[in-house]
């Protein structure tokens, strides 16, 4: 993965990350809603930083957009296909510096259940479940109905907090459904950790090591559908 990074010149330069740019850029999609909304202004989406105030030691502060990434791609064990988050985010607040994984949602949904996904448990899917249900501190094999992207896409706030050296993990989906469309895929998800899964609400849960993972679902910006 490279460690250099190009600035952005503006929502468009997000195209280019995407593994098929002429499938995904589309206005009224995630990938082009969710650009066009975190380069609007010079700091965290308005619902971002709502979102994360939720947290009751976050009550009070400012958070600090630091760096918004798209596209991160994150290793995981058990194949050479990485975790892609839509965006990772370093935020400040307070003392603290926050990890994000942000991934974007309009009408898509969350990809595969673990019983699709895992209907032929190959050796490299078995390490990687595995892998994951670790990090997260989950029974394997986990509920069947749950989706897979899910996992990855927690793992990874887990995973890059730890490598930033930081100690607040994060994940966040973005979501500018005007029927929060796929909710109840989420919900399951964060219920299923210990948390309690609530629409512009942080929930907070415990994974391996005794790390605290915030979870959140964020109603975003349906102007930016137009985009």
């Amino acid at each position: 993965m490279a460690r250099c990074y190009i600035p952005s010149d503006g929502p468009d330069s997000w195209r280019g990350f995407l593994a098929e740019p002429d499938k995904h850029w589309k206005t009224g999609h995630s990938a082009k809603t969710l650009a066009h909304s975190w380069e609007a202004e010079d700091r965290l989406p308005h619902e971002i930083d709502s979102l994360i105030r939720t947290v009751p030691r976050y009550e009070h502060e400012k958070p600090e957009l630091l760096l918004a990434v798209p596209e991160w791609k994150v290793p995981l064990p058990g194949g050479r296909r990485d975790s892609q988050n839509d965006v990772i985010a370093l935020i400040g607040v307070g003392r603290d510096l926050m990890v994000a994984a942000v991934e974007g949602k309009v009408s898509e949904p969350f990809g595969d259940t673990i019983e699709q996904w895992y209907a032929v448990p190959s050796e490299g899917k078995t390490e990687r479940l595995q892998y994951l249900c670790r990090l997260l501190e989950m029974p394997f094999p986990p509920e069947r109905h749950l989706r897979y992207q899910l996992f990855h896409r927690a793992a990874s706030a887990v995973i890059e907090c730890t490598r930033f050296r930081a100690h607040a993990p994060a994940m966040i989906v973005h979501s500018f459904s005007p029927e929060d469309e796929w909710f109840e895929d989420y919900a399951a998800f964060v219920t299923t950790l210990g948390g309690s899964p609530q629409p512009d609400r942080m929930t907070e849960v415990r994974v391996s090591r005794g790390v605290k993972l915030q979870l959140g679902w964020a109603r975003g910006d349906q102007a930016y559908l137009k985009a």
